[in-house]
């Protein structure tokens, strides 16, 4: 399952900055809800408790309270009934304020009731838009209780609301420069990664121009920089490979005219043989260190009229190469690295096979090149191994059970190369089959 994560650097950022504004806005919330409960509390008790402070003095100078009318009347028991919903918190804090004015207690009781609930006594007592009323009770040492109401509100909607639409602006007002920031800086790496992607040896694509944040410009600086010191280093290299196989094939050349000196046929046969072998190694290493910076360029080729000058040139040779004609299928490729690749393996299916079969199977969004053979095939666990270079099955080293290992690597950094690839397979009749895949 995806992890609900976005990828982008933009995304990320602008995630980050959204978690952090809301964090922030919900401890802001918990403090504010915090600081309003203490308030609400010392707003409905402390008039509370002056108000009672108050009758009693009136009561003293005179005005007795009554059960029937006043702020704060006196009954001879409790209003409150076990259906209201009883308030401890403010119970305790009018114990506090009670204290503060001098006013003797025995019990207080604090509740919040419908209006419905207080008829016949508080029928028009004020009550909150909902119609609740905070019932306060205050028992005096000599029993008598002093009973008072007032509005209650109980939701605090409002204040919520007001710190989402400021959470709203808030994340309207920041996260847009993120965003714009985060995208200012995720463009120019996006056209670096593009870049580094499609990055061929040889190419002669333009420097990334310079824009973004400085950091992101020298990133991209240090990568224009790269490219020009690898393509350095590979026209050195080329240099080089040019030098020794100069050198190589210089020496190789004067030893093939050599060996017509030797009399005896058989072993000036096996030294010519020798030295070819010795070319077609050089020449595979030589080919396989160059791929990569082909010098070839890719043109419109007929991959059939390829595939069967191939087997043509291999029925010269006397080996048994069948080849099932297909209709013309034309592509753009290196037609000489093609012809190769394909060489290699038809040569391998000969030596290891006795025999090759060659088709060619059209697919809509690419072509398949097979070369099967009769062989004995290769170990499962083998078949990834052959496509390293210098490694054989044999190790004997002996060119006749094999060359040195490098036709199947470099069939493959053709293929590769041509964006396409190889497999081998085994046969369940018996033998292997090379699949070459190239994307039309």
């Amino acid at each position: 399952m995806p992890r609900p994560w976005p990828r982008s650097l933009a995304g990320q950022m602008a995630l980050l900055v959204a978690l952090a504004l809301f964090a922030a806005q919900a401890i802001n919330l918990a403090l504010i809800l915090r600081d309003r409960a203490a308030f609400r509390l010392a707003q409905a008790t402390r008039p509370a408790a002056v108000r009672i402070a108050d009758s009693l003095d009136r009561e003293t100078a005179g005005r007795p309270l009554r059960p029937d009318r006043g702020r704060v009347r006196a009954m001879a028991t409790s209003p409150i009934t076990p259906a209201m919903q009883s308030r401890d918190d403010l119970a305790a804090e009018l114990v506090t304020q009670l204290a503060e004015q001098n006013v003797p207690q025995r019990r207080v009781q604090v509740s919040i009731a419908r209006i419905e609930q207080l008829r016949p006594h508080f029928s028009r007592a004020r009550t909150h838009a909902h119609g609740e009323v905070i019932v306060i009770a205050v028992q005096q040492p000599a029993g008598r209780w002093l009973v008072m109401t007032a509005p209650w509100s109980r939701g605090d909607a409002r204040l919520f609301w007001r710190l989402l639409a400021q959470t709203l602006i808030l994340y309207v007002v920041v996260l847009l420069p993120v965003l714009w920031v985060a995208r200012r800086i995720s463009r120019p790496l996006r056209e670096l990664a593009t870049a580094a992607r499609d990055y061929t040896p040889g190419s002669s694509a333009e420097p990334l121009p310079l824009h973004g944040p400085p950091d992101v410009q020298d990133v991209t600086a240090a990568f224009n920089a790269l490219r020009l010191r690898v393509g350095a280093m590979l026209d050195e290299k080329d240099r080089m490979l040019g030098a020794i196989g100069h050198d190589l094939r210089t020496p190789l050349a004067a030893l093939r005219v050599r060996i017509e000196s030797v009399e005896d046929e058989q072993d000036r046969a096996r030294m010519a043989d020798t030295i070819g072998e010795m070319n077609r190694t050089l020449d595979d290493i030589l080919s396989l260190a160059r791929l990569g910076r082909p010098s070839e360029p890719a043109t419109e080729v007929d991959v059939v009229a390829l595939v069967d000058a191939v087997v043509e040139d291999f029925r010269d040779l006397g080996a048994d190469v069948r080849f099932d004609d297909d209709a013309r299928v034309t592509m753009r490729l290196r037609p000489s690295l093609t012809r190769r690749a394909v060489r290699n393996l038809i040569e391998n299916a000969v030596k290891y096979g006795g025999t090759a079969e060659v088709r060619i199977v059209p697919q809509p969004a690419a072509v398949a090149i097979t070369v099967a053979d009769h062989g004995p095939g290769i170990p499962a666990e083998r078949l990834e191994d052959v496509f390293d270079p210098f490694t054989r099955l044999e190790s004997s080293r002996n060119r006749d059970t094999g060359g040195i290992g490098l036709g199947l690597a470099l069939a493959r950094a053709i293929v590769r190369e041509a964006r396409g690839d190889i497999t081998l397979a085994n046969r369940a009749e018996g033998g292997l089959e090379a699949r070459i895949l190239l994307p039309r």
